[in-house]
């Protein structure tokens, strides 16, 4: 379990281990503390489908990676449940930032929206989860 308030370090010593978020994907972790998390993916040829547009589930993946940062962070172990996704636009930037908030901890069910922008500004995704603790 990672404390409250832990390091960018700690925190990506930990997510390490999700090797397809952070080694495929290309996700990093940019902050986190207790209910919030900030990742990050530049975006390459491979996050592309085969219209030329970001693929749906590299955003996803971001998005996922971003909750599990802020999910398990003061925490007890906690693993996703149930995750919805609305995709609002194609990107045409070259990053994507995913937010992650905790909208209402609880003891056994945690509920989450994030955000993800790309870097010119503009909202791509949407995602809300609940979490079991």
């Amino acid at each position: 379990m990672l404390p409250d308030n832990p390091t960018r370090n700690q925190i990506e010593a930990v997510f390490a281990n999700d090797r397809f978020a952070t080694q495929a994907a290309g996700c990093r972790v940019v902050e986190g503390e207790r209910g919030r998390a900030v990742c990050e993916m530049e975006l390459a040829d491979i996050h592309k489908n085969a219209m030329g547009n970001v693929m749906g589930g590299a955003i996803f993946t971001l998005a996922d990676f971003a909750l599990a940062v802020s999910c398990n962070i003061g925490e007890e172990p906690t693993v996703s449940v149930d995750s919805n996704i609305s995709f609002l636009r194609a990107t045409q930037g070259t990053r994507l930032t995913a937010t992650s908030v905790c909208d209402k901890p609880g003891r056994h069910l945690g509920f989450y929206t994030v955000t993800v922008k790309d870097d010119l500004g503009k909202d791509i995704a949407r995602m809300t989860a609940t979490c079991y603790r």
